[in-house]
């Protein structure tokens, strides 16, 4: 419904959602939460099958948007694993490959997935939640954090943002659950008592995966950080947005992350 407009670009594919709920079966050793929790069992094997997938982590979960022609590979990829539902009239109906089995083509064999460059800046993050009865309280703030404040910071010589502080600021509303991602300098200019974050109020490191738009015709792009990860369970926050990914990390965890994700590149080359 938006008009059209010279300043707004539309990806030409339509999405959908898939959230992954725990059953409760994990073994009790598994730590790491974020894609890293569901990159062996949903991410990985969507990747193996030419799925391209856009990452969404928020402060209460996790969601994977595929799209919409992609849904019989996705489907015929995950039932084994998965029991899966699809959402009718609000009601949860399973669905098994055999519902989608008509026109399923099986993916075309291709070379190793592109491994794109990484990049970290030095600024440190909050991942955090806000009760949706007190967002009014803090509207003005957001408004001015959104669309006023905090311009990149543009090289003029080379025509690329300096990734030493990268701006970057999240928001997202999803069921009626909002989630932000701030930089720890931007966080102090919000009330400290409206801001929910986890007891151990953690910050966070980011790495960037990219060294120039991503598009979305490309596969194994979240996978190229998830599996590293979720071989050393270690947790990450990720967001995949229209230009880039990143995947947020423990900031304690940024050293050893970097060290994996260059031995990855090596050995891809």
């Amino acid at each position: 419904e938006l008009p059209p407009s010279e300043f707004m670009q539309v990806a030409d594919s339509t999405w959908l959602v898939l959230s992954v709920v725990s059953n409760g079966r994990e073994p009790p050793g598994c730590q790491a939460t974020g894609v890293t929790k569901i990159a062996r069992s949903v991410i990985a094997p969507l990747a193996e099958h030419h799925v391209s997938v856009l990452m969404l982590s928020t402060y209460q979960t996790d969601f994977i948007l595929v799209r919409e022609r992609d849904l019989p590979v996705v489907i015929h990829t995950l039932a084994g694993e998965f029991d899966i539902y699809k959402e009718e009239s609000g009601e949860c109906v399973p669905v098994t490959s055999d519902d989608v089995s008509n026109g399923f083509l099986k993916p075309k064999p291709s070379a190793s997935p592109m491994l794109h460059p990484v990049q970290s800046p030095q600024t440190r993050f909050c991942v955090l939640t806000v009760a949706p009865d007190t967002l009014p309280a803090i509207a003005t703030m957001l408004i001015d954090v959104l669309f006023y404040s905090h311009s990149p910071s543009w090289d003029a010589a080379t025509g690329s943002q300096d990734l030493d502080s990268i701006t970057f600021f999240s928001f997202s509303l999803i069921e009626g659950y909002i989630s932000i991602v701030m930089d720890a300098e931007t966080q102090k200019r919000f009330p400290s008592d409206l801001l929910l974050t986890s007891s151990s109020g953690e910050l966070w490191r980011m790495v960037r995966i990219g060294g120039q738009p991503l598009g979305f015709d490309e596969c194994g792009i979240v996978a190229q950080i998830a599996e590293p990860l979720a071989a050393a369970d270690i947790s990450a926050y990720y967001i995949s947005t229209f230009n880039f990914d990143h995947a947020l990390v423990p900031e304690e965890g940024i050293a050893e992350v970097i060290q994996l994700l260059q031995q990855r590149q090596e050995s891809g080359r």
